[in-house]
């Protein structure tokens, strides 16, 4: 009956001790699985390290394009305001011109007004001299007619000579005035070419000062929107890391609750063997016993 208790005791053993070993097993799949699993959040982790070390390099370079695009458009927008000041300087050299066209036009048809009164003169004058002329004629006949009346006549004739000497004076007067103003007016006709050229000069530089303006204009607007771009870019990349900071921290804490699970299977796994070979040596005493 001992001997049959001792035998039903170690079946129970036995028993037992597949029961253990089957646990162990199966703890021993479990902590294998634990292990990979925590190998692979562990590449996981370096993976995310290391892109997280490329997003920052990408960011170092990001934010060094934003400084210079920066610098940039503060340069475009200076040069900006320089071409707006030389515009507004460029406008009113052009009204000054303006206005001294329109002064020369005004003198110019002063001149032509003064010119056309001058011909006026001198054809008004032309007409005396021609009427003079006749009367002398006229005189002429007289005195070759009248006889009598010759010292008379020699009188007017004296007269008549000296107001036509005076007026060929005033012709001749009359003529060098008219000539003068005709230069002057070739001169002012001259000057009035060369300001229409330097004011379609003005023209000319203003065009081109109003296209690059544009131009410059067009580009800062590029330049805002690709600003504004990258800074979408940025905000999207910084919320990326962040989102990738608090996956590394759940990670972190996942490893130190599974480095916890571990230290406890180590010790469950340390007391089972323990049993197992206090259970082995219980079945070498009892089958020394048994011997």
């Amino acid at each position: 009956s001992i001997i049959r208790r001792q035998r039903q005791e170690l079946k129970l053993l036995i028993a037992e001790l597949k029961d253990r070993d089957r646990e162990l097993n199966d703890m021993v799949a479990v902590h294998e699985r634990h292990i990979q699993a925590w190998e692979d959040d562990r590449q996981k982790i370096l993976s995310l390290a290391e892109r997280c070390s490329l997003l920052t390099s990408e960011l170092n370079e990001r934010n060094a394009i934003i400084k210079s695009l920066t610098k940039r458009l503060k340069l475009l927008e200076s040069q900006h305001n320089d071409s707006k000041i030389t515009l507004e300087s460029t406008q009113q050299k052009f009204k000054e011109l303006t206005q001294k066209v329109t002064d020369s036009s005004v003198h110019c048809q002063a001149l032509e007004e003064k010119n056309q009164s001058l011909h006026c003169s001198v054809l008004e004058l032309s007409a005396k001299t021609g009427q003079l002329q006749a009367r002398e004629q006229e005189l002429l006949t007289m005195l070759q007619l009248k006889d009598k009346a010759l010292i008379e006549t020699t009188d007017q004739i004296t007269e008549v000579a000296s107001k036509f000497k005076t007026l060929e004076n005033a012709l001749r007067a009359a003529k060098l005035e008219e000539f003068s103003r005709n230069r002057e007016q070739q001169d002012l006709k001259l000057t009035l070419n060369d300001v229409v050229f330097q004011v379609n000069k003005m023209k000319d530089v203003l065009s081109e000062k109003m296209k690059e303006s544009s131009k410059h204009q067009e580009e800062i607007s590029h330049l805002k929107h690709e600003n504004g771009c990258l800074r979408s870019e940025l905000i999207l990349a910084v919320e990326e890391a962040q989102r990738k900071d608090q996956l590394y921290q759940f990670t972190k804490s996942k490893q130190v609750r599974i480095e916890k699970e571990l230290c406890s299977l180590r010790q469950v796994c340390v007391k089972q063997q323990q049993d197992l070979h206090f259970l082995h040596v219980n079945l070498d005493s009892s089958q020394e016993f048994m011997q």
